[in-house]
Formats: structure tokens, sequence, C-alpha cells
């Protein structure tokens, strides 16, 4: 059974509830990642302990954000690498796309255009 959530307003309009998959369904591929809108806004959250500032990138592409992360520990001969990347229903004002770091803690502010719809087409299921 899913865990019981309150849903948010990205969630909400298609009556699914905000954690859709439980733990480990699909490896850790959703462990660590939280996704919601506020105040006109997608704010994205990602765990990525263990790395600098200035060892992690965020960039935009062609609708899709992207999160990568190395680092290499030369006096244990490691590298340590991480990559995630998300799509958004809705258009993103990309220029005004903010991201900070905090303890181990990736946050992604992604602003939504006042006109912007959200996109795709529901499919209905039958059965």
């Amino acid at each position: 059974m899913l865990p019981v959530t309150t849903p948010n307003s990205w969630t909400q309009g298609i009556g699914l509830p905000s954690r859709l998959f439980p733990s480990g369904l699909f490896g850790d591929a959703f462990e660590g990642v939280e996704l919601y809108e506020e105040d006109d806004a997608f704010v994205l959250t990602v765990d990525v302990p263990g790395f600098e500032r200035d060892e992690m990138t965020v960039t935009w592409d062609d609708g899709r954000l992207n999160v990568a992360a190395e680092h290499v520990d030369e006096s244990l001969g490691r590298e340590k690498t991480f990559h995630r990347s998300f799509r958004f229903p809705k258009d993103i004002e990309v220029d005004d796309v903010s991201a900070s770091y905090r303890n181990g803690v990736l946050e992604v502010t992604l602003p939504i255009p006042a006109d912007a719809t959200t996109r795709g087409t529901r499919i209905e299921i039958e059965g």
C-alpha cells in the first residue's frame, strides 16, 4: 500500500499521492529527491552528501534540468560521481532559476511563468 501524504498543488490536480513509488521499487532513483510546487515555482531538493559546491554542475538543456557531481579522492584512488536529470510539466523561467548547496542538500528553485499551463495529455486507462 502506498503511504498516505497530503498532495501538493502539482499532484493534487491529477489525483495521485505525492509519493507515487514506494522505496526500493526503482532502486534508489527517487531516494533523496523531493519536488514540490510553491509560490509559483518548482522547488527541487536533492541529497548529494560528500561533494563540495565547486564539484557540482547544474544545467538547463532543452526542457531538462541536469544535476551532476564528481569527486576524485586521489589519496584513495577513488572517484565518486552523481547524475540525475529532471523534466518538468510546465515551462520554466530559465533566466531566473537559482540553486544553493548547504549541508549536502542541493536546492534548485525554478520559477514558473504566470501564463504557464501543464504540458502533456492525460491518457485514460482502461480495465
